[in-house]
C-alpha cells in the first residue's frame, strides 16, 4: 500500500456563541488544516491539526500548511505499513514542526487501520474501555455565570470541569473558583486552568485563598521553570499543559517531579504515535493526564478518543473535544459526539469517521 497523493484542505470553524475566552487570547474562529492521504489502491486516510490561534502556542495554521508542503513530496510512493519509517522520512524532510507531522501521522494510522480492518485504538495498544470520559471547559467569565454553567454541565453528565482563569483580577479568579465549588461540590472533578497567564505570586495566592477547595492547578505560569518553583509552596497538585512541547519536555517534567499530572495535546506532541510514548511514561509513574487537542472537528476528536481509550481509566482525565463549541460534523453518519459527558470509542476500522465527499471543496494544495 503506497502513497499516491496527499491533499491539503483548509476548514474554518467559527466558535459557537461568539468567543472562546482564555487568559492569553479571545478566539472567534479557528483555522483547521486537514490532510487526505490517498493510496494507489484508492484508500483515503485523514488527519487534522488545528492550533487555537497564533499566540496560544508556538504553532499556527499557516505554519502547519507550509510544513506539510515541505514534507509531503518526500512521502509520495512510500509504503504505509511502517509508521516508524514514515516518521523517519518526515524528519528527513523537515526538522521539528511536530504539530504539522501529527496530521500526517494520524492519517497514516487511519489508513493502516482500514487496511487491517481494526480501529486505531488497536494500533495504539488496545482499548481498555468502549466509552471515555470527556470534560467541559468553562471559559473566563463572570463568577456567577460560570458557576451556573458548571452546575448545568454536571447535571448533563460531565464528570470533570476545567475552569479557565487569568487575564483579570485575582479577586475575580478566586470568586469564580469558590462559586464553581459551591455549585458542584464533589459531583465533578475540577481543574483550574491558568493557561500560562499567572505570576508565581498570583498562583500561590490563589491556592492559599482557595485552600479548602479540591482542584488541580493547570499550567498557572508561563514556563516550566516558574511552575517548578511552586512545588511545596502551594496546597494543590499542579498539572502541566502548554509546557509539554515535546517528548523530552514531558520526560524532564516527570523525572524532576515538577508535574503531578498533564494536559496533553495530540498534535503538539507530534501525533498519536509519539503520544503512546508519553502515555506509557506516565503509566510508569502513575501520573494522570488528559488526551486532548487544541481544537478541530471529527477527525482530531476521533484521534483523541482512540488514544484516551487506551489509558487506564483511573489515570485518564478525559478527552476534550471542541464539539460543544462548533456546529456540525465532518461525518454526519458516524459523528464524534459527547453524550452525557462521555464519548463512545469508534469501532469501525481506522479512525471510524469519513468526511462527507466533497464537503471541503477542492484541496488548497495537492502533492503527488
Amino acid at each position: 500500500m503506497r502513497i499516491k497523493t496527499i491533499n491539503v484542505h483548509k476548514v474554518l470553524l467559527p466558535v459557537k456563541g461568539g468567543i472562546y475566552r482564555m487568559a492569553s487570547d479571545d478566539v472567534q474562529s479557528l483555522d483547521s488544516t486537514l490532510v487526505e492521504v490517498v493510496t494507489e489502491e484508492g484508500l483515503a486516510g485523514w488527519g487534522e491539526t488545528c492550533p487555537i490561534g497564533p499566540v496560544y502556542q508556538p504553532q499556527h495554521a499557516l505554519g502547519a500548511r507550509a510544513a506539510i508542503a515541505e514534507i509531503a513530496p518526500g512521502l509520495i510512493g512510500q509504503q504505509v505499513q511502517s509508521i516508524r519509517l514514515l516518521a523517519k522520512r518526515m524528519d528527513e524532510r523537515l526538522n521539528g514542526h511536530g504539530y504539522a507531522k501529527a496530521a500526517l501521522d494520524i492519517a497514516f494510522l487511519d489508513l493502516l487501520g482500514q487496511q487491517l480492518g481494526v480501529p486505531v485504538s488497536t494500533l495504539l495498544g488496545g482499548a481498555l474501555t468502549d466509552r471515555v470520559e470527556s470534560y467541559y471547559s468553562l471559559i473566563v467569565g463572570e463568577p456567577d455565570e460560570t458557576a451556573r454553567i458548571a452546575a448545568d454541565k454536571v447535571r448533563s453528565g460531565y464528570p470533570r470541569l476545567q475552569v479557565k482563569i487569568g487575564g483579570r483580577s485575582l479577586e475575580q479568579d478566586v470568586a469564580t473558583v469558590r462559586k464553581v465549588w459551591e455549585a458542584v461540590g464533589f459531583k465533578a472533578r475540577i481543574a483550574v486552568d491558568g493557561n500560562r497567564g499567572m505570576t508565581v505570586a498570583a498562583a500561590m495566592q490563589l491556592s492559599h485563598l482557595c485552600q479548602s477547595v479540591p482542584f488541580v492547578l493547570e499550567q498557572p505560569c508561563n514556563t516550566m521553570e516558574e511552575v517548578a518553583t511552586l512545588k511545596g509552596r502551594i496546597s494543590h497538585p499542579v498539572y502541566l499543559d502548554e509546557s509539554t512541547e515535546d517528548q523530552n519536555a514531558v520526560l524532564r517534567a516527570i523525572s524532576s517531579g515538577i508535574a503531578d499530572g498533564f494536559g496533553f495535546k495530540v498534535t503538539r506532541l507530534g501525533g498519536l504515535s509519539k503520544m503512546t510514548t508519553v502515555r506509557d511514561m506516565c503509566a510508569i509513574r502513575s501520573l494522570p493526564h488528559s488526551c486532548d487537542d487544541a481544537w478541530g472537528g471529527d477527525i482530531i476528536a476521533a484521534a483523541c478518543t482512540h488514544l484516551a481509550s487506551t489509558v487506564e481509566p483511573r489515570r485518564c482525565e478525559g478527552a476534550w473535544i471542541a464539539q460543544e463549541y462548533i456546529d456540525g460534523h465532518y461525518d454526519s453518519t458516524n459523528p464524534i459526539r459527547i453524550v452525557e459527558g462521555h464519548i463512545a470509542v469508534p469501532q469501525r476500522p481506522g479512525l471510524g469517521v469519513r468526511p462527507e465527499p466533497g464537503m471541503f471543496g477542492p484541496p488548497i494544495t495537492s502533492h503527488g
